[in-house]
């Protein structure tokens, strides 16, 4: 049972980082908050009172699916939804389902989580979609022709692709959807968040000290968020890089380039299902 005044929020990427942070904050003003994420025991350690940890791997198609079904079996209605679930890949890694990791989890479990819960958004007086990648950010861009990287794969090129990918996202659902939930771009900058476990010792040494001296809280990094989720935007899709309202004309929120996108995301995820 959801009280008067109390929000149901969604969060997929949720148990460390800034998704983690958010989760805690959100329970603590009172809020439902259902938490997506593979980490069982950070997970588990999260639930209780108003958080629920709901497994799943969303890098797998398949489970995202079913997440989506779980979330609108017990939701009836969702306030909000944010979107962090990242990993990085120093080697190219092929799921089960045959896609490059980065892209599945960074971008299609994003796509799938916003169209998939594009219902329940729609019942909330308010809805709101916050999607933290890389908007602002110019370089990279989707390799049309081999998006999953089968030929030239690196941990850069893939981050930038399926950040660039998420930037047309928000364009294409706020075209696409036909639904009230406002969509927000955002990214916060260098923030002390994420799991870097899988880079190179040296790699995350380096990260460690620089992370130490110049990248901001995850408290600081996700105050903005808090502000979208308690008074979402007016317009179906903002930008917001680092406290900076982008303009829409960017070449990286191009509307056709979004159009072209969301095409072959269905064509890759129609493929995925059989």
């Amino acid at each position: 049972m959801v009280e008067d005044g109390m929000r149901t929020v969604v969060i997929g990427g949720g148990t460390n980082g800034m998704g983690r942070a958010l989760t805690l904050e959100r329970a603590k003003r009172g809020d439902r908050v259902v938490v997506l994420g593979r980490n069982r025991q950070r997970g588990e350690s999260l639930a209780g009172g108003l958080v629920e940890f709901l497994p799943v791997d969303l890098s797998s198609v398949a489970e995202t699916r079913l997440a989506i079904d779980e979330i609108s079996a017990r939701c009836e209605v969702v306030d909000a939804l944010a979107l962090f679930a990242n990993a990085v890949a120093p080697e190219r890694i092929e799921t089960a389902e045959g896609l490059e990791r980065t892209f599945a989890l960074y971008y299609l479990s994003r796509y799938l989580l916003s169209f998939g819960l594009a219902p329940a958004l729609e019942r909330s007086s308010s809805p709101v979609i916050v999607n933290v990648a890389g908007v602002g950010v110019t370089r990279g861009s989707v390799n049309w022709d081999d998006p999953q990287l089968t030929g030239r794969y690196s941990m850069v090129r893939a981050q930038l692709q399926a950040g660039r990918a998420n930037d047309l996202l928000g364009v294409g659902f706020a075209a696409r959807a036909g639904s009230r939930a406002r969509y927000v771009l955002y990214h916060p900058g260098f923030t002390r968040s994420g799991d870097r476990s899988a880079l190179p010792r040296v790699l995350r040494g380096l990260l460690a000290v620089t992370a130490a001296v110049a990248a901001q809280p995850v408290e600081k990094a996700i105050g903005p968020i808090q502000h979208f989720v308690e008074d979402p935007p007016s317009e179906p899709l903002i930008a917001v890089d680092r406290g900076r309202r982008l303009p829409l004309t960017l070449p990286t929120l191009d509307p056709a380039e979004a159009e072209r996108l969301m095409d072959l995301t269905e064509e890759i995820l129609a493929a995925a299902r059989s």
